[in-house]
């Protein structure tokens, strides 16, 4: 299964598809990996969140890769419309497994090359 990785940079964001991403398989959200992974040689990303392949969200408070019925009042998962508000959403946990399709991280360290460089993010651009 492929997982969409979305790697944040500062004000930039590039969404990265890895084919073979097996090795993700078992972290949990504020782990650091290699960024070689996904494409990225030189670099480390640390996970910050992601969601399965039904769209329920990952929590960060929620042990394991289960997927649980929690009353929120906001954060991760709802955003209510009015202060006291209470509402029971679907979460996932805090582990990637296969049913995990995208994986949200940002940069720690940058490697010698430009992220855009790397992957020929300009490129498409200046040829339309």
């Amino acid at each position: 299964m492929a997982f969409k990785v979305v790697v944040s940079n500062k004000a930039e964001t590039y969404q990265i598809e890895a084919e073979d991403a097996k090795s993700l398989n078992g972290l949990v959200i504020g782990d650091e990996f290699d960024g070689g992974i996904v494409g990225l040689d030189g670099y480390t990303l640390k996970i910050t969140g992601g969601s399965d392949k039904n769209g329920f969200t990952m929590k960060k408070d929620v042990p394991g890769t289960r997927r649980i019925k929690s009353l929120l009042t906001g954060g991760i998962g709802y955003h209510p419309k009015a202060d006291g508000v209470k509402r029971r959403k679907t979460v996932r946990g805090n582990t990637i497994a296969d049913d995990i399709v995208q994986i949200n991280s940002v940069v720690v360290n940058e490697g010698s090359k430009p992220i855009a460089e790397i992957l020929g993010a300009g490129e498409e651009e200046e040829e339309e």
